[in-house]
């Protein structure tokens, strides 16, 4: 690891400067968790580092029911899984957070950092995608805001300008009669980054479905909505048949990459059985045949 100057910005228009002036050759380090891995490595190699840590608008778990769940860009992993607000309001969420990576990084990596370096086999953005969530990006121009699938553009690829940091991610509220579930699958129980993943939230009146979404991540480039899967199960009663035929959309419109960690027929096949699980637990159809671990 080479040398380099540590800055520490007060504000978001003070590191936006830092960040506009030094280019190319600084990076910002939130929890550093991946930025340092590669730093070790020599993958990349910056001048300066931008700490995020001094700036108070990236801070905290707040909720209220007109805006839904505001969480600081520097809420670590931890700290989304075991918010009470979290917890109470979005318990999929927090169901997500606590299986983030290992423990080490699930207390030290943040979220906000999490969604910049756009990792395709990571847990949050699928999720976040499926529960309608925004990013607020900050730089010394204001303020945007963006769609979860604006902000992911390619593999590990953002609509972050050189200028921005993310200073919050918001989720909207969920609407009576909501639940969601978030499933995954590891190629073996010691690993770490899923192989496939499926974040399914809908609103549903018993077995009937009124409304869905459904987001694909790990196994794509990037996460990716299932739309014609959504429009399938909404106005449906859902029963086994349901179910089978749901997951074999979700596998039929993915476009799966082919790697070192399996095959692109491979995590299709995943995506297809993780798709029937994850539906068939939250209208508890669990003895559904395929539908069991």
């Amino acid at each position: 690891m080479r040398d380099f100057d540590f800055l520490e910005p007060a504000t978001v228009h003070e590191a936006s400067h830092m960040l506009a002036d030094l280019g190319d050759d600084c990076r910002a380090i939130a929890g550093g968790t991946a930025l340092m891995l590669g730093m070790r490595q020599r993958m990349l190699t910056p001048t300066h580092l931008v700490s995020l840590a001094r700036l108070p608008q990236l801070r905290g778990i707040e909720f209220d029911a007109k805006n839904g769940l505001r969480i600081g860009a520097l809420a670590r992993h931890a700290d989304v899984a075991t918010s009470p607000l979290v917890r109470q309001h979005v318990p999929v969420l927090a169901s997500m957070a606590s299986r983030v990576a290992n423990p080490q990084v699930r207390n030290q990596g943040t979220i906000g950092g999490n969604l910049c370096y756009a990792d395709p086999s990571t847990d949050p953005p699928g999720c976040l995608m499926a529960l309608g969530a925004q990013v607020v990006l900050g730089s010394s121009r204001g303020e945007r805001v963006l769609s979860i699938e604006e902000f992911l553009v390619d593999y590990y690829v953002t609509a972050l300008e050189p200028d921005e940091i993310v200073v919050e991610i918001r989720v909207p509220p969920l609407a009576a009669g909501t639940g969601g579930v978030y499933s995954r699958f590891l190629r073996t129980a010691a690993e770490h980054r899923p192989l496939a993943s499926v974040a399914f939230v809908a609103r549903h009146d018993g077995q009937l479905c009124r409304e869905a979404r459904i987001a694909v991540g790990a196994s794509t480039p990037i996460p990716v909505r299932l739309r014609r899967a959504e429009a399938f199960l909404e106005g449906r009663t859902i029963d086994e048949r349901a179910v089978h035929e749901v997951a074999d959309i979700v596998a039929a419109d993915i476009e799966p990459v082919s790697d070192a960690r399996g095959s692109a027929d491979f995590r299709r096949e995943m995506v297809r059985v993780v798709a029937r699980r994850t539906v068939a637990e939250l209208f508890g159809l669990t003895n559904i045949q395929g539908a069991q671990p």
